[in-house]
């Protein structure tokens, strides 16, 4: 009766875990924190759904609820992550296809990700504007 009752304790606890990290893909304390386990099982979906090159996952990132200020710099973290992790060129070919309306959403994503993000994970923020770092993307947004 024990075992059981231990074995099920172990199951709940790994099935209703947060995960913080996906694939390498680290998901911002704050952005992490303020997740439910449902919205957190959610982001990893769209984060490993977004590695594969999946154009609306990436809008449902963008548009993910983060309650605004320090989440939304985790948010767009996690997107310049993803933009690394892909290469900037099948990125490029993946903005192209969303529309113009939604591309406003991802630049200052991809700014804040940029500017306030550990993308060379060395402890720091990168400070890097998009313009200099991303700029075929920049382009594409222009448009």
């Amino acid at each position: 009766m024990v075992k059981n009752i231990i074995f099920i304790f172990l199951i709940l606890t790994i099935i209703s875990c947060k995960k913080e990290k996906i694939d390498g893909i680290i998901i911002g304390d704050t952005l992490f924190v303020h997740q439910s386990v449902s919205e957190n099982r959610k982001m990893v979906n769209l984060i490993n759904q977004s590695l594969k090159k999946d154009k609306n996952a990436i809008i449902e990132i963008t548009n993910f609820p983060n309650g605004g200020a320090a989440s939304s710099y985790d948010l767009g973290y996690v997107l310049t992550q993803i933009i690394y992790r892909i290469g900037e060129n099948q990125f490029a070919d993946i903005l192209r296809k969303i529309p113009k309306s939604e591309r406003n959403e991802i630049e200052g994503l991809i700014a804040v990700g940029l500017e306030y993000g550990d993308n060379d994970y060395d402890g720091k923020m990168d400070e890097k504007r998009m313009e200099t770092e991303f700029p075929k993307l920049t382009e594409i947004i222009n448009e």
